[in-house]
C-alpha cells in the first residue's frame, strides 16, 4: 500500500448559517429519526436534492433535520418517509448495525414525529417518485 498527496479542486455550497439555525429550532435540535440532539451531529437534510431542485436549496419546506449517519442513509434511498411521515424503508436493506436496526429497519411502517408543516408533502411525493421500490 502507498499514501500520497494529491491536488484538487472542491466546489462547496454556501447556505446562510440563519438557515441552518432556523430549521434545527424548527426540529427542536433533534433528528426525528434517531433522537440524537447534539447540533453538531445534525445535518440539514434536502428532500429534492440541489444539484436537480437548485431552486428549493433555501427552501425550509423541503428540508429535514437528520443526525449524519441517518442523512446519509435517506441520500443513498436506504429510507424514505411517505407523505403521513411513516418510515418507509428499502426492501432489501439489511445491516448488521443496531444503530440502524433500532431506528430504522425495525420502525418500518412507524410514524416520525414531525413539527407540524415542517415538510411539503408534494416534494415528498416527487422525491418517493423517483424511488422504484416505494
Amino acid at each position: 500500500m502507498t499514501a500520497g498527496t494529491y491536488e484538487t479542486t472542491v466546489q462547496a455550497r454556501s447556505v446562510d448559517p440563519e438557515f441552518r439555525a432556523t430549521a434545527l429550532s424548527r426540529y427542536e435540535r433533534t433528528c426525528p429519526v434517531s433522537g440524537v440532539d447534539h447540533a453538531q451531529l445534525l445535518d440539514v437534510a434536502h428532500v429534492l436534492p440541489c444539484s436537480d431542485y437548485p431552486e428549493y436549496r433555501a427552501d425550509l419546506s423541503n428540508v429535514l433535520v437528520l443526525d449524519k449517519t441517518h442523512h446519509a442513509a435517506f441520500d443513498r434511498n436506504l429510507f424514505t418517509l411517505d407523505e403521513e411521515y411513516r418510515l418507509v424503508v428499502q426492501p432489501g436493506f439489511e445491516t448488521e448495525s443496531e444503530l440502524l436496526e433500532r431506528t430504522v429497519l425495525n420502525r418500518d411502517g412507524e410514524r416520525v414525529g414531525m413539527p407540524d408543516g415542517s415538510l411539503d408533502a408534494e416534494y415528498l411525493r416527487q422525491h418517493n417518485k423517483r424511488l422504484a421500490w416505494v
